[in-house]
């Protein structure tokens, strides 16, 4: 059974950094794109950041591009989302999902079968 579950969440200050931690559990890693989205108050969820299957290749939304760095290790079956130079509109549940497969779309939730319960990511002095 695919199982996915978030930590690394909190409250840090603008300008601060934060790495959450995506375990996985019940299959292959290597098999699976992992994608990042957050859903902030009123909002709908959006695409974050998003590691394909087999190449390891990394796709970010514009606003976090240069801020935000995913990647994942297979020997551990977790997949990481460092958080650098936060601002306030970073603010939002951060979930993690799996895909068998290729994604098309990766900033599409639809795209993804298996989800995480997200964990909360609070920027703000």
């Amino acid at each position: 059974q695919v199982h996915l579950v978030e930590s690394g969440g909190g409250l840090v200050q603008p300008g601060g950094s934060l790495r959450l931690s995506c375990a996985t559990s019940g299959f292959t890693l290597d098999y699976y794109a992992i994608g990042w989205f957050r859903q902030a108050p009123g909002k709908e969820r959006e695409g974050v950041s998003c590691i394909s299957n087999s190449d390891g290749r990394r796709y970010y939304a514009d606003s976090v591009k240069g801020r935000f760095t995913i990647s994942r290790d297979n020997t551990k079956n977790t997949v990481y989302l460092q958080m650098n130079s936060l601002k306030p509109e970073d603010t939002a549940i951060y979930y993690c999902a799996a895909e068998r497969g290729v994604v098309v779309r990766w900033y599409q939730d639809y795209e993804y079968d298996h989800w995480g319960q997200g964990t909360q990511v609070t920027v703000s002095s």
